[in-house]
């Protein structure tokens, strides 16, 4: 029982360390991760390059621990470990470099400074790695034909990595206290994105000279971005707003300003802060509408309008007097 207990730890970890390392690798994709972990080493020109390279790292040796097995699996193995152990070196030294950053291990989730638990983890996965050269199966067969004791390891060691994950808290925080939109962070890209995917965006577009903004500022929850634009002939500065997330039919506004004049020539976008009526779902029958507009007609209004408008013809406005005086306006 107990040798197959020992290698039901050993194959649990093949697939484990592989899901980890590509969590890792799809983190790391974001920009917060360029400023911690090992990019707090280096100089700040080549901080994402080497995140990325770190990132490509851990899909490489992810996809060795699944599939590869025999020598090559071994060297994957080994490689796996010996990065876990150069991380633990890596983690004491951005930790004395600098004291507040994070580990950088899942991207900018690692935001809590580098403590025993992270520590702990790294040294932990090491030894899990180094102890997986010689098994037969790859960790993609572990993980399509797991047994009871794998699921009971795989349980404990989820649990283990909760309570030396900081990761989690960081999560629970985000969900629970959601910071508000005038202090999120909110990437110039998916800004781009919004914007060109709005109507107002095309419906601007002609008159825009340059594809690239001129000048890019934000305030609270907007994000505005100037082109230079032209418009009958004269120079216009075409201005967005976009919001820091919201609904994207409505987050999209527009404003095009005279640049001789100064004067607001156009404005595309909501405009109130009230929520307008939508569209009916579904537009009445012709007799049905012919009968809700029977039933609202008043004949006796109508033949009033109608005598006031032949005793006063175009061109001539009957007098309005004042309701409280009488006297002619």
């Amino acid at each position: 029982m107990l040798p197959e207990i020992v290698d039901a730890v050993r194959e649990v970890q093949l697939p484990l360390l592989a899901v980890l390392l590509l969590l890792g690798a799809v983190t790391k994709t974001s920009r917060h991760a360029a400023g911690s972990g090992l990019a707090v080493l280096v100089p700040e020109r080549l901080r994402r390059p080497v995140t990325v390279g770190t990132g490509l790292l851990e899909v490489g040796l992810a996809v060795g621990l699944l599939t590869l097995t025999g020598l090559p699996g071994d060297v994957v193995r080994a490689a796996t470990g010996a990065v876990f152990a150069a991380s633990v070196v890596v983690l004491v030294l951005a930790r004395r470099r600098d004291p507040e950053a994070g580990c950088g291990c899942f991207g900018g989730l690692s935001r809590a400074p580098i403590g025993w638990r992270t520590l702990t983890r790294a040294g932990l996965l090491s030894v899990a790695a180094l102890a997986t050269p010689g098994l037969e199966p790859s960790g993609w067969q572990v993980a399509t034909a797991p047994t009871p004791p794998h699921a009971w390891v795989l349980g404990a060691a989820l649990l283990l990595l909760v309570l030396l994950s900081p990761e989690l808290r960081e999560v629970a925080v985000r969900t629970v206290r959601r910071e508000p939109c005038e202090q999120r962070e909110y990437s110039m890209r998916r800004t781009l994105r919004r914007l060109r995917r709005s109507d107002v965006w095309r419906t601007n577009e002609n008159v825009m000279i340059k594809s690239e903004p001129d000048d890019v500022w934000r305030h609270g929850c907007w994000r505005f971005l100037r082109y230079d634009g032209m418009r009958h002939g004269r120079r216009t500065d075409v201005v967005y707003a976009v919001r820091i997330g919201g609904r994207r039919r409505t987050s999209v506004r527009a404003v095009l300003v005279d640049r001789g004049s100064g004067a607001v020539v156009a404005s595309f976008g909501a405009v109130t802060g009230l929520e307008l009526p939508g569209p009916p779902r579904r537009l009445p029958r012709p007799r049905q509408a012919a009968r809700r507009d029977a039933e609202r007609y008043d004949a006796a209004r109508a033949a009033e309008t109608l005598q006031l408008a032949r005793d006063h013809p175009a061109g001539r406005m009957p007098d309005q007097r004042d309701a409280d005086t009488g006297q002619p306006v």
